[in-house]
């Protein structure tokens, strides 16, 4: 049998022939998808990464030819040669873009035969993850997955044809870096030349980026691969890509800017989506306040409502005496929701919002008949419940949710999860409608417990607002940062900041966060040194390319946009990574693996 490709190579492409092209001879290289044998007249669909065509082999016309299509199975690599033809009006298949034509095949080559697949390679049928994931070569087969690959690459490339047309330089940088742990946990690759120390695989380019700028590049961008070792869920992977940017003489509204502008074309090049600008922007404290989330979807209503000042004095102890040792009472109002949720129903939500920290969830339904029942309306009088409903613009037929805490974050973030919880259980929100919009004025620090201070809600680098500048180690909770995000749908897409380009600040900023010079200088040496010899203002931003994709794509995971992506527990199965090494390995690396502790 020959299996050479020689003399049937490629000259179009499966899911790319249409009715113009009939009586053309084409060469097709691709997978049996199915086949069907209709009594004489075999049909054999054949697929290549950008769709299916129907292949058709006459036993009349030709014997040799059909016998061979007759013994092809799924999955076998095939070469056909044949004349494009209209197929009859009966026989136009119009679920498939190929539909209209079918090639009469005159030359069929089978170049490599395939096994039994694990699974059938098609978006129809349910399949294991894990199974999926073992086989990934066979999953990436599938459409679904071969457009969400294409869907990738046309990001990529317009980041790089737009960033390159507004001045930007793409530069690589280290793989191999210096371990400076301040967030997530590293990577670390031990070095076999310099025993006993490590490098680590970056979590960001962000101080290199920072180095371009003080050398002079003014404008960088890169798609970087970045490593974090920390627990996964559904849209973060160990190793994901950033669309990184910096830029140089700027101010928060010129990165903003530029940002915008790659975002529209994005929208519409992939999509065919306008997005108007500029784009909407919101402080944090406003977000938190309104949506009890920093990156708030948008897309519905249920805002959240202050009714601490209606309850200061009010006859239901509960909320007065939260009040009275300075937290807070919120409320959200579900409109059209009273017949919505049975009591049982709205049990279950109290106890779900407990996972939030809140304590419980109080509640107020008002049937479309007025009558209202309540967790709390009975121990307060009819001024109180009518300002209550006053503020939160309820009607007859609406459901108002109401979360009591000591701590104002706590109850506006229980709030802020279960109104998006209620959008998703009442099916508010549409696919195809995308809002985006900024987040500004980020708080400075936000205070570990767990390493009793103030660490940097950002990174380190993050310039405060000038106003704030005063009270930074006197008042570091009221800091605001020159930080921003962007925001899609309740998803963050990317984060940036201006930078701190002045050495005095920059040292500020290391006490401030509890490092001693020296700490900072271990550290940090390297940045703090070239801040010394004129460092630019500067700012960027980077994208989370993965969850980008999987954003426009409609999809539920990052994982469905990448090729060989890792799973819970941070392991590869298609090739059972990570694994054991040889001790020869270790002894060069002057490492000895110790038992784990039981």
């Amino acid at each position: 049998m020959n299996t050479s490709i020689h003399g049937m190579k490629r000259t179009d492409w499966c899911g790319e022939l249409r009715a113009a092209d009939e009586g053309r001879e084409v060469v097709l290289n691709g997978w049996c998808d199915r086949a069907r044998d209709n009594g004489g007249v075999l049909f054999l669909l054949l697929r290549d990464r950008t769709g299916i065509v129907q292949c058709t082999f006459d036993k009349s016309v030709n014997k040799d030819l059909f016998d061979i299509a007759f013994g092809v199975r799924m999955e076998y690599v095939l070469a056909i040669r044949g004349v494009v033809t209209k197929r009859e009006a009966r026989a136009v298949n119009p679920k498939m873009p190929t539909g209209e034509i079918e090639i009469t095949v005159t030359d069929i080559r089978i170049l490599s035969k395939s096994e039994t697949t694990p699974f059938e390679i098609s978006d129809d049928k349910e399949v294991n993850d894990q199974l999926r994931l073992k086989y990934r070569y066979l999953d990436l087969r599938r459409p679904s997955m071969q457009r969400n690959l294409k869907l990738r690459h046309r990001i990529t490339k317009i980041a790089r044809d737009y960033f390159d047309e507004q001045g930007f330089l793409e530069i690589e940088t280290p793989i191999l870096q210096k371990s400076t742990p301040e967030g997530a946990r590293d990577y670390l690759v031990p070095s076999r030349v310099h025993p006993g120390t490590f490098y680590a695989l970056p979590q960001s380019p962000q101080q290199y980026k920072q180095l371009l700028m003080l050398s002079g590049v003014d404008r960088y961008m890169q798609i970087a691969r970045c490593f974090r070792d920390e627990d996964l869920r559904a849209d973060r992977q160990p190793e994901f890509t950033q669309i990184d940017l910096e830029m140089s003489f700027v101010e928060e509204d010129d990165v903003i800017a530029v940002n915008e502008g790659f975002l529209q074309r994005v929208f519409k090049e992939v999509l065919d989506v306008d997005i108007p600008l500029p784009l909407p922007r919101m402080p944090w404290t406003e977000a938190m306040n309104r949506f009890g989330s920093d990156k708030p979807d948008v897309r519905f209503g249920m805002e959240i409502k202050d009714i601490s000042d209606i309850c200061a004095d009010c006859s239901f102890a509960v909320f007065q005496n939260v009040v009275a040792n300075g937290g807070t009472v919120r409320l959200i109002n579900a409109e059209g929701c009273a017949d919505k949720f049975t009591r049982k129903e709205i049990d279950k939500l109290g106890e779900w919002i407990k996972t939030y920290r809140a304590k419980g969830l109080a509640w107020m339904k008002l049937a479309a008949d007025g009558k209202m029942t309540s967790s709390f309306a009975k121990k307060m009088t009819e001024e109180e419940v009518a300002a209550i409903k006053e503020r939160a613009g309820a009607k007859d037929g609406d459901l108002v949710f109401v979360v009591a805490d000591a701590d104002w974050q706590t109850a506006v973030v229980a709030l802020g999860a279960l109104r998006c919880e209620l959008a998703k259980r009442l099916d508010l929100v549409r696919a195809d409608d995308f809002k985006l919009l900024w987040i500004t004025e980020f708080p400075q620090f936000e205070y570990s417990e767990e390493e009793d201070r103030y660490v940097a809600m950002h990174h380190p680098f993050t310039a405060p607002m000038d106003e704030d500048l005063d009270i930074l180690e006197s008042d570091p909770s009221k800091v605001r940062a020159k930080a921003y995000d962007i925001v899609l749908n309740g998803c963050e897409l990317g984060g940036g900041s201006i930078r701190i380009h002045s050495t005095d600040v920059q040292a500020r900023m290391f006490r401030a966060l509890g490092f001693t010079d020296e700490d900072a200088q271990e550290r940090f040496g390297h940045l703090l040194d070239a801040f010394k010899y004129g460092a630019p203002p500067h700012g960027g931003l980077a994208y989370g390319l993965d969850r980008l994709c999987m954003l426009l794509e409609g999809l539920d995971s990052i994982r469905d946009v990448i090729a060989f992506p890792k799973v819970q527990n941070a392991s590869e199965l298609m090739t059972a990574c990570p694994s054991a090494v040889e001790q020869k390995q270790l002894d060069e690396l002057h490492l000895a693996i110790v038992p784990e502790k039981e």
